[in-house]
């Protein structure tokens, strides 16, 4: 009995283990460059919040003094965002970055969304994939 002649499989499995290897860099360098992303904009987001509570904080005593509550506008919260993001230049390193601001009584959050060009986009992908980061700063009154 004649066995088959299995001359050039082991070609075929070098070329999938290489496409396999291509594929899982690809991953590794997009997440990658996503988790940058998002540790940017937490941080650029920390520093939008702090100067929001900062600046509410800082207007109400100077206006009107602080009884038990150091109330946050949402309106002055939201203008304090955009003029820290206008300053820092975040709207030039980040292209499409948007934000938003939520004000509670005692607490001001911020959310920044940016797209993110992916090194290694995949075939097919028309959108970018947007990232986002948040942070919060509380403002504390004390006796």
């Amino acid at each position: 009995m004649r066995r088959p002649d299995e001359r050039g499989t082991v070609a075929v499995l070098i070329v999938g283990f290489c496409l396999l290897a291509v594929l899982l860099v690809g991953v590794v360098v997009d997440a990658s460059a996503a988790y940058l992303r998002r540790q940017a904009l937490d941080t650029l987001a920390d520093g939008a919040a702090l100067a929001a509570a900062d600046g509410v904080q800082g207007r109400q005593v100077y206006e009107g003094g602080l009884d038990e509550r150091a109330e946050i506008d949402p309106e002055v919260a939201r203008a304090l965002v955009a003029d820290y993001l206008a300053r820092s230049g975040a709207a030039a390193r980040y292209p499409g970055l948007a934000f938003e601001v939520r004000a509670e009584p005692r607490r001001v959050v911020v959310r920044l969304m940016s797209p993110l060009r992916l090194p290694v986009a995949p075939p097919g992908w028309v959108r970018a994939p947007r990232v986002s980061g948040t942070a919060a700063s509380f403002v504390a009154v004390s006796p």
